[in-house]
């Protein structure tokens, strides 16, 4: 894909790479790889990284790659853009897609490959990761699979 789905100038992600529970996730998508934070005492997935498990209520974990595919859980038209720097994109999808490994987790993104009319809840995604090397970020998009 020679265009960004984020142009120049439109507002990124700033990770916070010097906290070590969320660190792992960006540097993951650095090497165009998914990973989600894993309890070490349940197995239990979760994001966002969490410091404690929601559901046994430890503290250990470590991260575990995912396949990065996902089904649409919903979606949204964006006809008003968010930031200054989206108004030549307006319309665009944002979506939530839930997780093949874990139907409980949910990840909000936009697809990059379809407009707004062709994406359908249900459809299967996979991750598709954009570099924005100006601002030390690389973004986890979906396309359709």
């Amino acid at each position: 894909m020679a265009e960004t789905f984020f142009p120049a100038g439109a507002p990124l992600p700033a990770p916070q790479i010097d906290t070590a529970w969320d660190a792992p996730f960006w540097e993951a998508c650095r090497r165009h790889e998914l990973a989600m934070q894993q309890c070490s005492s349940c197995g239990t997935l979760r994001y966002p990284p969490e410091v404690v498990c929601y559901k046994c209520r430890s503290f250990d974990y470590g991260w575990q790659p995912v396949s990065g595919k996902g089904t649409i859980y919903t979606k949204m038209n964006v006809v008003y853009p968010a930031h200054p720097a989206l108004a030549d994109r307006v319309p665009y999808n944002a979506v939530v897609v839930e997780l093949d490994e874990d139907t409980t987790i949910h990840m909000i993104g936009n697809v990059v490959d379809a407009e707004y009319d062709d994406i359908q809840i249900g459809m299967p995604v996979e991750v598709h990761f954009e570099d924005h090397p100006e601002e030390d970020v690389t973004l986890p998009l979906w396309q359709r699979a």
